[in-house]
């Protein structure tokens, strides 16, 4: 007997029985569409990830002032105003592997602009900002050294400014007004998207820190006029964080001459460390996720093997006939073989399709991300297969076993 003939005999058995089929294939569409949808998920949630790394800027370090003490009370930290503009130069300046020191100051503003107006956060910067962000300009260009020196009203916006504020056009030379103060508009950043807060990053106004000081957003923080909201720091790469991290605290905590058992007055944060634990527990979550999903597969594998079994047993009498006529052993496992990888392969099939529903649903439900990954339905229709074969091997061999003249007997 041919082996296309086999197939064919395979198949029509289980076309005779279809309810017995669908029923059987129920735990491998399961499996198949629970382990489809969680790596999508997961997969989504680590590309978003490494996107908001990719958006935040790589060796990045933020040095933010200590807190504040108000009336014995120890306040947030953030609040004090121990960080200011020499501090940055000093980093910048004394530092080894620093490719910048970014001094920040930034405030709320309504900004208006002919006859529209837009709540966003001005920010002053220098352009060692743009270089620790990696964040490039999109149109026009950054400020030039005698803007950012002598306090020039220019500035450099992002996209989302540019839709509210000037639709329809480049915002290119255009002009907008910031607690009153006229500025022109010479750069247009590119995309950055939102940050891990959900905050969007393109809608920001940078205009030069020393116009920011004097001009929009005033020099005092409290009792210090050249105190700084945060510092951005950039490590030439990332082994030289922790010794830049190290000379950070070094040099900030002599100069603002700290005692040694004092704390300090300021703190270093890694934005990356953030993301990057949400990345690997999201990981170990998704690993658990398949692994449990798994068991459905493995359930789905017993459930062929065993409907497989109770076929073979109901159809000792066929076996028995087909193997007195002339057929081989080696015929009759290939026949209960195909059955219970066709019934594995299809149930395979439907649980992709299923799985790549859900997690479109689960998308537009949740806003989550997803990823449909080609590698995740090749794996899991590949372990279909295996299932299929691995749990049809010993119904097979069962069924290759039988005594054609005992068979024959069998009611």
């Amino acid at each position: 007997m041919s082996f296309l003939e086999t197939v064919k005999i395979g198949l029509r058995a289980l076309y005779v029985n279809k309810i017995r089929s669908m029923l059987t294939m129920l735990g491998i569409i399961v499996g198949v569409a629970a382990v489809v949808c969680v790596v999508s998920v997961g997969s989504g949630a680590r590309e978003e990830v490494a996107e908001k790394l990719r958006t935040l800027g790589a060796n990045l370090l933020v040095v933010r002032p200590g807190a504040e003490v108000s009336g014995g009370a120890r306040l947030q930290s953030g609040t004090g105003h121990t960080l200011t503009q020499d501090d940055a130069s000093a980093i910048g300046r004394d530092l080894g592997n620093v490719l910048a020191a970014a001094p920040i100051l930034t405030q709320p503003n309504q900004v208006i602009a002919g006859n529209k107006n837009w709540a966003t956060l001005v920010a002053g910067i220098d352009n060692d900002y743009l270089v620790a962000r990696e964040w490039r300009i999109q149109m026009g260009r950054s400020f030039a050294a005698d803007e950012a020196d002598w306090g020039a009203k220019v500035a450099v916006v992002g996209s989302v400014i540019v839709e509210e504020l000037f639709p329809g056009r480049s915002g290119i030379g255009e002009t907008l007004r910031i607690g009153g103060v006229p500025f022109k508009v010479i750069g247009v950043l590119e995309e950055k998207g939102e940050n891990s807060a959900g905050r969007s990053q393109d809608d920001v106004i940078f205009i030069p820190l020393s116009t920011a000081k004097s001009r929009v957003l005033g020099a005092v923080r409290g009792t210090r006029r050249d105190a700084m909201d945060y510092f951005l720091i950039k490590a030439s790469d990332e082994h030289a964080m922790p010794a830049v991290e190290a000379g950070v605290t070094s040099l900030l905590r002599e100069r603002h001459h700290l005692r040694p058992d004092a704390a300090d007055d300021f703190s270093i944060e890694n934005p990356a460390d953030v993301l990057t634990a949400n990345d690997a527990a999201a990981q170990t979550f998704g690993y658990l996720l398949v692994s449990i999903a798994s068991v459905s597969l493995i359930v789905g594998g017993i459930s062929i093997m065993n409907v497989m079994l109770v076929s073979v047993a109901e159809r000792t009498r066929e076996i028995g006939l087909r193997v007195a006529v002339g057929a081989q052993r080696f015929d009759i496992q290939i026949q209960v073989l195909v059955e219970a990888i066709v019934l594995a392969m299809v149930g395979g099939v439907l649980g992709v399709i299923a799985g790549c529903l859900g997690a479109l649903a689960i998308a537009w439900q949740t806003g989550w991300p997803v990823l449909i990954s080609p590698d995740a339905i090749l794996l899991s229709c590949t372990f279909a297969s295996l299932v299929g074969i691995t749990f049809g091997l010993y119904p097979a061999y069962r069924a290759s076993q039988l005594d054609p003249i005992v068979a024959l007997r069998c009611e």
